[in-house]
């Protein structure tokens, strides 16, 4: 309980001594937080919600203040994740139409870290947060309730279905999509090169894959293989798949990575992806255009526009939309599903 409640008026005094730093440094908290450190900061802000000070309307103008600027963090992408700069040009081209400007951030680790959110709301660097790559155990999304920080989401919040300020692409029906066309070009049996089994995004479009080749008879469907999202272990792990087709035959792979270890492998011995065997990719990334790779493509687009749309009505204390916003990807055809309908040559030779 605050001594507010006691009818005491909270000073800078009471601040710092809770704090255990100067009246400078509750000054500086207030006025001038880019010259606090993160932790510090942290104490004194702390120390404010505690006492209830509110003298010069201090904490709330703290609290008020826009930055005009959205967090993204960027190593939570990955590497090798194609979506990486798409998903920022999007987001910084689109986000003058909505007041305010990306400022992204990030970290040595491969995996999301609460440090960069912390450090960026401390020194009231933002206003919001983008989240992007979640995933089940993701330690962002309840940081980020608990302090009651607006944010949307790139991907749903897997561990709380009732969060909808979300923005995702249905990759289920992208490899759908990617398996018809297949069939639609000619290819008789379509196997699959996916992640391994766990992801929730590598799950979901495996379900398509899987769910479209027993829709078109069991025939169709093809043997699998899973890879990391590296080209040596795609390239690695498209080998044994590929011995096990012929001419006539497609991949759908997960992500375009992957798809070039498939393209690499029939390559180098001697197959043209497309005329020999087909191969789909995913993402629609650079990497696909740049090798002729048919791709089921994002659409960064929209999903810049729609979260930057929900994170603005977080700012605004909207209510949440009643479910999230699921977008369907489209089918970038290219020469690696043009199948050469002449007689079958002889199949892939195995590898050495």
């Amino acid at each position: 309980m605050s001594q507010q409640s006691h009818g005491a008026r909270i000073t800078i005094h009471d601040v710092a001594r809770a704090a255990g730093v100067s009246r400078q440094t509750v000054s500086n908290s207030v006025n001038n937080p880019e010259r606090v450190s993160p932790d510090t900061l942290e104490r004194v802000l702390a120390a404010i919600d505690e006492l209830g000070y509110h003298a010069s309307s201090s904490a709330q103008s703290l609290r008020s203040r826009r930055a005009g600027a959205i967090g993204l963090e960027l190593h939570t992408l990955g590497s090798h994740n194609a979506t990486t700069a798409p998903v920022l040009t999007a987001l910084s081209v689109r986000s003058a139409s909505h007041d305010c400007h990306v400022v992204p951030f990030g970290s040595d680790s491969g995996s999301p870290m609460l440090e960069g959110y912390r450090a960026m709301w401390a020194r009231r660097l933002v206003d919001s947060f983008i989240v992007t790559e979640t995933h089940h155990g993701d330690p962002r999304p309840p940081w980020l309730e608990a302090h009651g920080i607006p944010y949307s989401s790139f991907g749903r919040v897997w561990d709380d279905p009732t969060f909808t300020r979300w923005v995702d692409v249905d990759g289920s029906a992208g490899t759908r999509a990617a398996v018809e066309h297949c069939l639609d070009s000619g290819y008789r049996t379509i196997a699959y090169l996916g992640w391994p089994e766990g992801s929730v995004v590598g799950d979901d479009r495996r379900a398509g894959w899987a769910t479209a080749c027993e829709a078109s008879g069991s025939a169709v469907r093809g043997p699998e293989a899973t890879a990391e999202q590296d080209l040596d272990a795609a390239f690695a792990a498209a080998a044994p798949l590929v011995d096990q087709l012929g001419h006539g035959d497609a991949v759908v792979c997960a992500s375009d990575v992957l798809a070039l270890g498939v393209h690499q492998v029939l390559v180098r011995r001697g197959l043209e992806p497309g005329r020999d065997v087909g191969v789909v990719g995913f993402d629609g990334s650079e990497t696909a255009q740049m090798h002729h790779l048919t791709s089921v493509a994002q659409p960064f687009d929209a999903i810049a526009e729609e979260s930057l749309r929900l994170v603005r009505g977080a700012l605004r204390g909207e209510g949440s939309p009643a479910a999230g916003s699921l977008l369907l990807p489209s089918l970038r055809p290219d020469r690696s599903t043009v199948l050469h309908r002449g007689p079958a040559g002889p199949p892939p030779p195995p590898a050495t």
